[in-house]
């Protein structure tokens, strides 16, 4: 009897462990534009089955200190990606006012923030100018490797939809980005919304194969994705989080920008089942990996 007391035990803390290392490599993320009705966001974040990272997309001309209740609540339920500032309202901030913006976040959310977004589609060509941009994202970034903040970077995938060639995802990383910032940022988030770029689906195995050359430390994946057009939302859900990319590194990500329209409450709108059971989807192909990966005489 106590054997099978044992053995029974012994599966269950494999099953555990199998679960919290699945949880450790993997990231699945959701954003909301905006926390009214927070404890509603909270619920529905608190019914998935695993533990979200959720981007919180901190409004423009907004003080940090309002944010402060729902990032508590949060806290209590999910991982917080802090975006500093959405891509489109970096060109309506002056540098002196986005490095006086990072100072006000960092010092009031800072301890609750597991990672901040010190830049939002940097490359995007809405930003206003290249040199601009740049001095607002190193002041976020150093500032936050100074107080022993994760990082994230963001940049915005544009494969022959950009005016500037100069603003192409892979040209304007090569040439802006510090080498400081490309061996030290935590995280590189990729934005991709296919409605902006002709309908196109990259082969993303080659992106994020490129992507990791230039930042070979950092962790990888979707920063963003999404669609308005709602018959076409569940499709690209499943697109997206049962994503399969083999790169070094990749963590997943995806970030669906409409979660709070989308999914919030739970239990009365039918896409919060959709990504949560592409999220299981996503979980039972990386197990099955793993374990091959294991059974070859490999590590994953």
């Amino acid at each position: 009897m106590r054997k099978k007391i044992l053995l029974i035990s012994i599966i269950l803390l494999l099953s555990q462990s199998q679960a919290t290392f699945c949880q450790n490599s993997r990231m699945f993320g959701v954003t909301i534009d905006g926390v009214n009705n927070i404890n509603n966001i909270v619920n529905t974040l608190k019914n998935h089955r695993y533990k979200m990272t959720t981007r919180i997309v901190f409004d423009e001309w907004v003080p940090a200190n309002e944010y402060i209740t729902s990032v508590n609540k949060l806290d209590s339920v999910t991982l917080i990606m802090g975006e500093l500032l959405d891509s489109y309202y970096v060109n309506d901030y002056s540098i002196a006012q986005y490095k006086a913006r990072t100072d006000e976040y960092y010092s009031a959310l800072g301890n609750k923030v597991d990672i901040w977004e010190i830049g939002n589609e940097v490359n995007g060509e809405w930003l206003g100018q290249t040199d601009s941009v740049i001095a607002k994202i190193e002041y976020a970034y150093q500032k936050a490797k100074l107080l022993n903040y994760k990082t994230a970077l963001t940049l915005y995938y544009n494969k022959n939809c950009y005016e500037n060639p100069n603003n192409e995802m892979f040209r304007w990383a090569n040439n802006n980005i510090s080498a400081e910032m490309k061996t030290g940022l935590d995280y590189v988030w990729i934005s991709y919304y296919e409605d902006d770029c002709n309908n196109l689906q990259p082969n993303w195995q080659q992106v994020f194969d490129s992507l990791h050359v230039i930042f070979p430390n950092s962790k990888i994946g979707i920063g963003e994705c999404g669609t308005k057009i709602k018959r076409k939302k569940e499709s690209y859900i499943d697109r997206y989080y049962k994503m399969k990319v083999s790169t070094p590194k990749f963590v997943g990500g995806y970030f669906w920008w409409y979660y709070r329209q989308d999914c919030v409450p739970w239990n009365s709108k039918p896409l919060w089942r959709v990504i949560e059971d592409a999220i299981r989807a996503s979980v039972l192909l990386y197990n099955a990996d793993e374990n091959k990966q294991i059974k070859d005489g490999d590590s994953y």
